[in-house]
């Protein structure tokens, strides 16, 4: 099923976020900004905290949880 299907329904995704790299432990179309709330397609996700396992929209997102948290926070 895709998102061209009638009936297709958008799922929240499930995902392992690696150095570089993810991994979806559950399909979905989206997965939901730490910072924002904001969906974000699994296919435009480009900015994520490996150490908090936390995904962000943009880069402007991903800068205000580092400065939030910290490095390794």
């Amino acid at each position: 099923m895709n998102i061209f299907d009638k009936g297709f329904t958008p799922s929240e995704a499930q995902i392992r976020y690696l150095d570089g790299d993810f991994v979806v432990m559950k399909p979905g179309s989206f997965v939901r900004c730490a910072i924002t709330g904001k969906p974000i397609p699994v296919d435009e996700l480009s900015y994520w905290s490996v150490d908090r396992q936390e995904p962000y929209a943009d880069a402007t997102a991903a800068y205000q949880a580092y400065q939030r948290y910290g490095l390794n926070g």
